[in-house]
């Protein structure tokens, strides 16, 4: 695909867990993006993906009557919890688009951020576009450090050379994550898709968005249940990502 042109199909991927309060505001923002997509020529068309992971509230339900009256967007149901990592694995299986859009159904950025970056996307001819966050202090201290000793670490370890790995802010396209198998089941897996990617000779460019807080549902992000799973992950995952990144040109 030449700079010039624009692309076939744009899936907005969610993962979802007891979004209840704010998913109905999430779906109609990415249909608002979608539609900016549309006129300032970058796709033709797009759809909306959410992946439900078992929520124990509303969540479901809501996003059922959604995809009943609009053909543009489609469900999936966890019948059990599968936690971040696996929740991805089936939105990005199942997403559609030619370009995926991979975030949080909370609206960490605002969605029309994405005009921007299919258009970085499209005219640096990259395969990922991957946003950091200008502005951190509304999240509180405690989470800017353990973000910062993270971003860090994999950073040393695997070369991404990145600055806010893992904020859901993934751009890319279909074809990397269909040949990108993942095994993280938490939320590594941003680590390792970015870093399998980039060994299989993907180009990654990054740009800054502002950044929202969540104001309603709960993080789960830096309970001390995830880190432990993502420090799981890293030990277990390091052995064979470490080398496809040391080793690529």
């Amino acid at each position: 695909m030449t700079p010039t042109e624009r692309f076939p199909s744009f899936t907005f991927f969610f993962p979802a867990w007891n979004e209840e309060a704010i998913i109905e505001r999430t779906v109609a923002a990415a249909h608002e993006a979608g539609r900016a997509l549309v006129a300032e020529g970058e796709i033709e068309d797009y759809d909306v993906l959410v992946v439900d992971d078992c929520s124990t509230d509303r969540t479901g339900e809501i996003l059922d009557g959604l995809a009943a009256a609009d053909p543009r967007v489609r469900v999936i149901h966890h019948d059990r919890n599968r936690k971040l990592g696996g929740t991805l694995k089936t939105g990005f299986a199942a997403a559609e688009g030619a370009v995926v859009l991979y975030t949080d159904a909370d609206l960490p950025f605002d969605l029309l951020d994405v005009v921007k970056a299919m258009r970085l996307l499209r005219l640096y001819e990259a395969d990922i576009v991957s946003a950091y966050r200008h502005d951190r202090t509304g999240e509180g201290l405690r989470r800017i450090v353990y973000s910062y000793a993270y971003n860090t670490m994999v950073n040393t370890l695997f070369k991404l050379r990145l600055r806010d790995v893992n904020f859901a802010f993934k751009l890319v396209r279909r074809d990397v994550l269909r040949s990108t198998p993942l095994q993280s089941e938490g939320s590594f897996i941003d680590v390792e898709l970015l870093c399998r990617a980039k060994a299989a000779g993907a180009t990654v460019i990054q740009f800054g968005v502002d950044y929202f807080p969540r104001t309603r549902g709960v993080s789960t992000l830096s309970s001390f249940g995830v880190i432990r799973t993502i420090l799981s992950e890293l030990r277990t995952l390091y052995p064979e990502l470490r080398p496809l990144t040391r080793t690529r040109t």
